[in-house]
């Protein structure tokens, strides 16, 4: 591995773990009011669990994308986000943050692999990269992140401990 392959990953891995452009995840999910996370804001379809599912689903998708020779592509919308009328516990949304800090870092150990090599084309894909695959992850994430803080903002839900109040 050359030393601009290894600061390539470095970086990589920094973004994909936030913190730069961005809140990092854990601030950003800190402290939720459990009773309102199926909450609705007022013209969005988004409520924060279903928000935090859909990134937890794509994050995995992906991951076993660039892992599994025998992926089955997911249906866009549908299999991505769950349903309008679903509503999230509070055990499926403490599940949702680890089993998405989980897959993250699966991915990050994938990435730093020597065995990996970021520029070749998955062979059961239609062309990407690992080094694709990671960028989107990155940049998946950061956009709902981005949703989320504002929906945050909108419902008044940062703590009086977090870095907004």
């Amino acid at each position: 591995m050359t030393n601009e392959d290894k600061l390539l990953r470095q970086q990589l891995t920094a973004f994909l773990r936030g913190g730069h452009a961005y809140d990092l995840f854990q601030d950003i999910v800190k402290d939720f009011p459990k009773d309102r996370i199926n909450e609705k804001i007022p013209n969005s379809s988004h409520t924060p669990w279903r928000l935090l599912e859909h990134i937890r689903i794509t994050q995995l998708d992906i991951l076993n994308f660039v892992r599994n020779p025998a992926y089955k592509e997911l249906k866009w919308p549908g299999d991505y986000w769950p349903a309008d009328s679903k509503k999230g516990t509070y055990v499926q949304w403490n599940k949702s943050i680890s089993y998405i800090q989980r897959d993250l870092a699966e991915f990050i150990k994938i990435l730093n692999s020597s065995k990996t090599d970021l520029n070749k084309r998955i062979p059961h894909g239609t062309g990407q990269t690992f080094l694709r695959e990671a960028i989107l992850i990155i940049d998946h994430t950061s956009f709902h992140l981005g949703e989320f803080s504002i929906l945050r903002d909108v419902m008044k839900t940062w703590s009086k401990n977090s870095k907004r109040s």
